[in-house]
């Protein structure tokens, strides 16, 4: 009983779900290009802030307390960086996760961000400038995974092999159990 059970949950596994299994046996970097990854962990470690390009800022009325300041003055910042020109200072890895961002405007393929916390209008200027740095840095964060170490890729190495090792297995046993159907039939 013991081992038609396990027969049974091998040949499953082998019909249906055999390379998402041996896919967990893989460093995560292993997939992704290694040309691309090296490209944007270099830029990660020289880009600054200051080198980001100026956005097109245009300011509106504010809203919120304030009194008569908010209704006569126009320090609502609205800063946007068209991607064309975003794009040529990021990785190219990085590029198709900027048109995911929330920040995303498909109508004017730009990144919009707003700002109205402060009452000037450099300083909420600033504040839009900052946010897309932190959208920047939450991109990279979410695309490009950290190096993975030797002893790691050793690691799934062992796991890749023990997985294909436990699959011939369940292979031999099932051609095994075949066989001694077919001598019975005979």
């Amino acid at each position: 009983m013991g081992f038609s059970a396990v027969c049974n949950r091998g040949c499953f596994l082998l019909s249906g779900t055999i390379q998402r299994r041996l896919k967990q046996h893989k460093a995560f970097d292993a997939d992704f290009d290694k040309k691309l990854l090296e490209e944007a962990r270099k830029w990660k470690e020289k880009f600054t802030i200051n080198q980001l390009p100026q956005g097109q800022t245009t300011y509106a009325r504010s809203s919120g307390p304030g009194g008569q300041h908010v209704n006569k003055t126009e320090t609502k910042a609205i800063t946007a960086w068209p991607l064309p020109q975003l794009l040529s200072y990021l990785p190219k890895i990085m590029h198709d996760a900027v048109r995911q961002s929330k920040y995303y405007s498909k109508r004017s393929d730009a990144l919009v961000f707003q700002a109205q916390t402060e009452r000037s209008r450099s300083l909420n200027e600033a504040e839009n400038m900052s946010k897309l740095w932190e959208e920047i840095q939450a991109i990279y964060r979410a695309v490009v995974p950290n190096e993975t170490s030797p002893d790691k890729y050793k690691k799934y190495a062992e796991l890749e092999k023990k997985a294909r090792e436990s699959r011939l297995q369940s292979k031999k046993a099932k051609s095994a159990k075949k066989a001694a159907r077919r001598g019975s039939d005979d």
